[in-house]
């Protein structure tokens, strides 16, 4: 089964909860045991999983990236948007997570995140479940 979904982005970089949005498709499914994969065909966006309970640790990966990736450095890229490209090779443009009993099974903390890096955005996302 395959879902695409659209993700409107509003910032140049953030980090979009979207932990219900794929629970609600995996739900949707039927799949009972399995994988759920998350793909999102961008180069200059990716997903990453980390921690939903505390915000501040979003906006703390949000200003590393940043800092590792600062906007204003001498790139050759003439489109300007060379820092976008570094930071989602830096995260990864697709995550795996298995269904168990017909749900994900991701840890008490965890979250899964759309990552911009050149927002403001329309963006899509892949959702590939298998399993039975």
């Amino acid at each position: 089964m395959l879902e695409k979904l659209e993700i409107k982005t509003h910032k140049k970089v953030d980090l979009i909860d979207i932990t219900s949005q794929i629970k609600k498709v995996v739900g949707k499914s039927g799949i009972q045991e399995g994988i759920c994969v998350i793909f999102v065909p961008h180069t200059t966006a990716g997903v990453t999983i980390n921690e939903n309970a505390d915000p501040d640790v979003i906006r703390d990966i949000i200003e590393s990236i940043n800092e590792i990736v600062p906007f204003n450095a001498t790139y050759k890229h003439s489109e300007g948007n060379s820092p976008a490209h570094i930071k989602s090779s830096l995260f990864s443009p697709d995550r795996t997570v298995i269904i168990e009993n017909g749900a994900l099974a991701l840890g008490v903390w965890q979250g899964i995140y759309f990552c911009e890096f050149d927002g403001p955005r329309n963006r899509k996302l892949f959702v590939k479940m298998q399993g039975g």
